[in-house]
């Protein structure tokens, strides 16, 4: 069976290969650099976890933040438990049905503090903007 030989795994296409990936993780070293920069740069000048955005010259970088809630697991199942609440359990907590069940007031948000665990991201966008 012959092979295309553009598609042939080569020393050159190997070491390029090795090239560009160490190239890559040079420029997502220094990109990590800068985003630490400017999130400090944000918890300076707007507070922690606030987005903002600022202009320099015809650039605009603005910080966005995330927020991610999950429900705690063991905690989870067993709050449901105590509330005999054992069909809103699979092997882990059903979000859609609790989100569900808290709709249609099966179930509080009270009867579920201390089950939702929140963490947040920041992101960092920069833009060059037209300058007129």
């Amino acid at each position: 069976m012959k092979q295309d030989e553009g598609h042939l795994i080569t020393r050159e296409k190997l070491a390029q290969y090795m090239e560009l990936s160490q190239k890559k993780k040079d420029i997502e070293s220094q990109l990590d650099a800068l985003k630490k920069d400017f999130n400090q740069h944000f918890d300076q000048s707007v507070g922690k976890l606030v987005k903002g955005d600022l202009m320099i010259s015809d650039y605009k970088v603005q910080r966005q933040i995330r927020t991610t809630e999950k429900f705690d697991q063991e905690v989870t199942v067993h709050r449901l438990e105590e509330l005999n609440l054992t069909d809103l359990i699979q092997k882990k907590p059903d979000e859609g049905k609790i989100k569900s069940a808290l709709n249609l007031r099966l179930l509080s948000e009270a009867d579920l503090a201390g089950c939702i665990s929140t963490s947040f991201s920041q992101a960092i966008y920069v833009k060059q903007m037209d300058s007129k």
